[in-house]
C-alpha cells in the first residue's frame, strides 16, 4: 500500500507538470491542502518538502509555497561530454531540433577561431536543445569543411556532434570556454520560450583534437532560469 505522502506528491506532481499549477502560482496552504486531500497537515508537509527538494515548489517568506521550474544542472565546465550524455547522467530526457545545416563562407571571426582563411568554407549547424520538452539552449556550431568533406548527410537530431568527429578521428581533447552574460533578444526569446531582456547564460566555446587543431566553434545560448553550472577547482600544490 503506498503512503499517503505519496499519492499526495504524486497528485501535486501533476497539477505542476500539467499546467494546472503554472510556474509562479503559490500552492494552497498546508492547511488547505490537509483539507483538500483529508490527510493529516505532517503528510502533506512531507510530500511538499519532496517537492521542494526536487526543484518544483519553493518556499518564501510571507508569501507562501510557489511553483517553480526545476534547475537543470551542467557540469559540461568541468568535464567534456556530450549534451545528450550529461542530460543521461543526470535523468533528464533531452530532444534535439535542428534548425538549420548547411555550409558557408567563414567570417574574420569564425575564421581566426578555427584557424581557417576568411570565406574558407564551414558547416554552420543550428541546434535547439530540449530538456524534459523545455527549450533548453540556442546553439550555434561552425565546423572546418576542410576537415569533414562529408557532414551534410549527419542527422543531428540522432547522431552526437562529438560522436561524429570521434568517428571521423578528431576526437574532443580540450576545449576553451568564455562566458558572458546577456539579455535576448526578440528571435532568441522566442525559440526559448522565454521574455524579450530575460537573463541568459552566453558560452563561446573552441574545441580542440588532440593535435591542438580547432575543429568546433560554438555560441550557445542557455536559459538562466533553468539552468545551473557547477564547477571543481583544485589547489595547486606549493601554493
Amino acid at each position: 500500500m503506498t503512503a499517503l505522502y505519496l499519492d499526495v506528491k504524486k497528485d501535486l506532481l501533476d497539477k505542476i507538470t500539467s499546467g494546472e499549477y503554472p510556474e509562479g502560482t503559490i500552492i494552497p496552504t498546508e492547511h488547505e491542502l490537509s483539507d483538500i486531500y483529508r490527510v493529516s497537515r505532517p503528510t502533506i508537509r512531507k510530500a511538499v518538502q519532496i517537492l521542494v527538494d526536487a526543484g518544483y515548489l519553493e518556499k518564501k517568506k510571507k508569501r507562501g509555497t510557489i511553483v517553480c521550474i526545476p534547475k537543470v544542472i551542467q557540469d559540461f565546465t568541468q568535464t567534456i561530454s556530450s549534451f545528450d550524455t550529461q542530460m543521461k547522467r543526470h535523468g533528464i530526457v533531452s530532444q534535439t531540433q535542428v534548425i538549420s545545416f548547411k555550409k558557408e563562407q567563414a567570417s574574420k571571426e569564425i575564421a581566426d577561431s578555427l584557424h581557417q582563411q576568411e570565406e574558407d568554407l564551414v558547416y554552420k549547424l543550428v541546434r535547439l536543445r530540449y530538456t524534459d520538452k523545455n527549450p533548453n539552449v540556442f546553439i550555434t556550431t561552425y565546423i572546418p569543411v576542410s576537415l569533414f568533406p562529408e557532414l551534410l548527410d549527419t542527422d543531428f537530431t540522432q547522431e552526437r556532434l562529438y560522436d561524429v568527429f570521434e568517428a571521423q578521428g578528431h576526437s574532443i581533447d580540450t576545449i576553451d570556454r568564455e562566458l558572458e552574460m546577456i539579455k535576448a533578444d526578440d528571435t532568441i526569446a522566442d525559440m526559448l520560450d522565454i521574455e524579450e531582456g530575460d537573463p541568459l547564460f552566453y558560452f563561446h566555446s573552441i574545441g580542440y583534437d588532440i593535435n591542438k587543431t580547432p575543429i568546433e566553434y560554438s555560441i550557445a545560448r542557455y536559459r538562466s532560469d533553468i539552468n545551473t553550472f557547477t564547477l571543481h577547482l583544485n589547489r595547486h600544490k606549493g601554493e
